[in-house]
């Protein structure tokens, strides 16, 4: 890597991923500087569903909100803690703006907001982040942990959970069933 930082990507777990917390994982890293690099995955839906988090945070629900959109593990880190990734628009108490066209929210007002019938139209809510220190994840990248990709927000926002990873590959023209799962360096 050339010192450029990986903000506004996609890393795509390779085949060879042996950690449970991120096999065949698609992880849109939302910040990444110097001092490390913040992700949520965006393929892995747990079994609870946005309407789950509006109850457990005593938020009414307005009449048409169906909260039936399944909350993502985000990963391993503070899994109690919430984060939204939408496109950009509204104003929020903790947000951050990752692209011109996409934000992470981390604060409840957003949640609010959404079960109020309002918030962001597009919208992916996880528990749990994924981190990294100084110089992890480009340590990983070298290790073959991992493939990156530009994020494209069709496979944010659009693609079906669990094609995700392979829709990921695509991106780089890759189709990830194919490649070995054994590391070599040349």
């Amino acid at each position: 890597m050339s010192g450029d930082f990986l903000t506004n990507q996609f890393l795509i777990a390779m085949p060879a991923m042996t950690d449970s917390n991120f096999a065949q994982t698609v992880t849109f890293i939302w910040e990444h500087n110097a001092d490390g690099a913040l992700g949520i995955i965006i393929n892995r839906p747990l079994q609870m569903r946005l309407l789950d988090v509006f109850e457990q945070l005593k938020m009414p629900t307005a009449p048409g909100v169906s909260g039936d959109q399944p909350v993502l593990q985000g990963g391993p880190v503070q899994t109690d803690r919430g984060f939204v990734v939408h496109r950009t628009g509204g104003q929020w108490e903790h947000t951050r703006e990752v692209s011109s066209r996409i934000q992470v929210t981390t604060s409840p007002d957003i949640l609010d907001a959404m079960a109020r019938g309002g918030g962001p139209e597009t919208a992916l809510v996880a528990l749990g982040y994924a981190g990294w220190s100084a110089g992890q994840l480009e340590n990983e990248i070298a290790q073959n942990a991992w493939l990156t990709v530009p994020a494209d927000e069709r496979i944010l926002f659009d693609t079906p959970y669990e094609q995700r990873w392979r829709a990921a590959g695509r991106l780089l023209g890759i189709d990830l069933a194919t490649i070995s799962p054994h590391v070599g360096h040349a």
